[in-house]
């Protein structure tokens, strides 16, 4: 039982040089000749998974292969995004700026002289226009 886990066995064993031979089989010639461990082609193939997952992640973020993908969108579902953003965010200020300048006109007509002197125009934003294109 003591020798299933016994940590310097499974060490030799994965130090143990072992060799791969690819012959011709109609003319017997060696080909190639490898001389691997257990250990060298554990990190050989680990090194090519960590690469080929790495190399799948940067094609699908860096290129368009990403809107194929279930739940990202299309890039032109994208742009109206965008634009219909810009153009909440205007239509926010504006009603904004409608409210504050209501605010003003009912003190105006309640009588409040003080309201009239008091104007006070710095929280009315003065909207920034910009070109939108969708």
């Amino acid at each position: 039982m003591s020798r299933l886990f016994d940590h310097k066995d499974t060490f030799k064993r994965l130090r143990n040089r072992y060799r791969l031979v690819v012959i011709n089989d109609d003319t017997f010639e060696q080909l190639i000749t490898f001389k691997l461990t257990r250990m060298s082609v554990y990190i050989g193939l680990s090194a090519i998974f960590v690469l080929l997952v790495g190399l799948t992640v940067a094609l699908i973020t860096f290129t368009n292969l990403k809107y194929y993908l279930p739940g990202y969108g299309t890039q032109s579902q994208r742009k109206e995004l965008i634009f219909y953003k810009r153009q909440i965010d205007s239509l926010e200020r504006s009603v904004k700026n409608k409210d504050v300048y209501l605010a003003h006109v009912k003190q105006v007509l309640a009588g409040d002289a003080k309201a009239l002197s008091q104007l006070d125009t710095s929280s009315i934003e003065v909207p920034e226009y910009e070109i939108i294109t969708q």
